[in-house]
């Protein structure tokens, strides 16, 4: 019966737009106790506060989930087949090319929870799209939905690492998928495509990485890291741009996902014209939010070289 219920949602998970779903046993991650904690007193967390909260819950699903039995990891391609139209205008990282992907996912995992219960019968759990203390791709590689690569993105052998994750942590006990094998090798062009030297072989240090500057960091930008942004003014994609696992993306078909084509279409003085009313239009329901208007300023300021950001 379990597994034929893990066959079930793994067809129905299909159905909704996920492009893999993988089962793992709700248990302490052990090995990347050691890790997370090695990581956050080292400080590559950098003003990142909330990374260091909710240590036990990162570590143990239980605690997020009483009684969790199981951990269902998805992945939703959000590779989208368009580039920005201006070479030279400022670059936007692919996954915040169209809305805010937390409430597209969310409702789907809800529909798959639901279906679940209708299959399974009485089955507590909650959903999770990057929104809690969930150690996310620890959980995907478990689940042989991958393997974490040298820089830490969650890689598929058959469509590189454009994608999405997000949970179902369940108090119902399904069939463990295995993790697969890395395929790295001896290859280290994100560790030597990193403009900043974030990356160590399965290492980010979060403080340096340019996603970190752009979007996390709310102070002044640090001088010493000037010329060293590529033109990007909103996340980062260099790492996976270089993976040589990418060169097997694909676009999604996945509705709610679309890019933006008015922000495909801008220029760069457009960009750097733009205006608070014309932000609030164009990205009203998109991941750019997160900086928001004055903070997207800042960035633009700084990749034009203004000193004052």
């Amino acid at each position: 019966m379990p597994l034929q219920i893990a066959s079930l949602l793994k067809r129905e998970a299909t159905r909704l737009g996920f492009d893999f779903c993988g089962i793992s046993k709700a248990r302490f991650l052990e090995e990347e106790a050691s890790r997370l904690e090695r990581w956050l007193a080292q400080g590559m967390h950098g003003h990142m506060a909330y990374m260091a909260n909710h240590y036990d819950k990162r570590l143990d699903p239980r605690k997020l989930v009483p009684g969790a039995r199981s951990v269902i990891s998805l992945m939703m391609n959000y590779y989208p087949g368009k580039s920005q139209k201006d070479p030279d205008a400022p670059r936007i990282s692919r996954y915040a090319y169209g809305k805010d992907y937390h409430g597209v996912i969310r409702e789907k995992l809800r529909a798959l929870l639901e279906y679940l219960r209708k299959h399974a019968g009485s089955v507590e759990g909650r959903v999770f799209v990057d929104s809690a203390p969930v150690l996310e791709r620890a959980w995907a590689a478990r689940s042989g939905l991958g393997w974490m690569g040298k820089n830490t993105n969650l890689i598929n052998p058959k469509t590189g690492s454009y994608f999405f994750l997000a949970e179902l942590i369940i108090d119902t006990e399904l069939p463990a998928d295995g993790p697969m094998r890395d395929y790295c090798g001896s290859c280290t062009a994100c560790i030597d495509a990193c403009p900043t030297q974030a990356i160590q072989p399965y290492e980010v240090d979060g403080s340096k990485c340019i996603s970190y500057f752009t979007i996390e960091l709310k102070d002044a930008l640090p001088g010493d890291m000037r010329g060293r942004f590529d033109n990007w003014a909103f996340g980062c994609d260099i790492c996976q741009e270089v993976c040589p696992w990418n060169r097997f993306s694909k676009p999604h078909a996945n509705e709610g996902l679309e890019a933006n084509e008015a922000l495909l279409d801008m220029t760069k003085n457009e960009w750097h014209e733009m205006t608070e009313d014309v932000f609030e239009k164009v990205f009203r329901d998109s991941p750019l939010q997160r900086t928001g208007f004055h903070g997207l300023k800042r960035n633009l300021k700084f990749l034009s070289g203004d000193k004052e950001n």
